[in-house]
């Protein structure tokens, strides 16, 4: 499924935070790396992420744009699309209620 930037998405935020464990990285390290990664592909600092929206998203899934999925995936280096979660097609929610 193609992602417009602007286009709010539901990141998995249990897969965020693991890899972040994995690399024993605090979420100030993320944050850090998340500035380096914009730097090496725009060289700006034009976008950054908060602590209180990464704390969000990690743990509540906190809907963000697609950009800013991006973001964390470049510090990651890995495709944006892992660490997004499928969301249930529309009549699917609808049949269940």
């Amino acid at each position: 499924m193609p992602f417009d930037d602007d286009s709010p998405v539901l990141p998995d935020g249990n897969a965020i935070r693991r890899l972040r464990h994995e690399r024993g990285w605090p979420p100030k390290r993320l944050i850090d790396a998340v500035k380096a990664a914009q730097v090496t592909s725009t060289g700006s600092f034009a976008k950054k992420i908060a602590p209180d929206l990464l704390a969000g998203i990690e743990e509540r899934n906190e809907r963000v744009p697609y950009d800013t999925v991006c973001l964390i995936a470049s510090a990651f280096d890995c495709e944006p699309v892992e660490l997004v979660l499928d969301e249930p097609e529309e009549d699917e929610e609808s049949e269940d209620a």
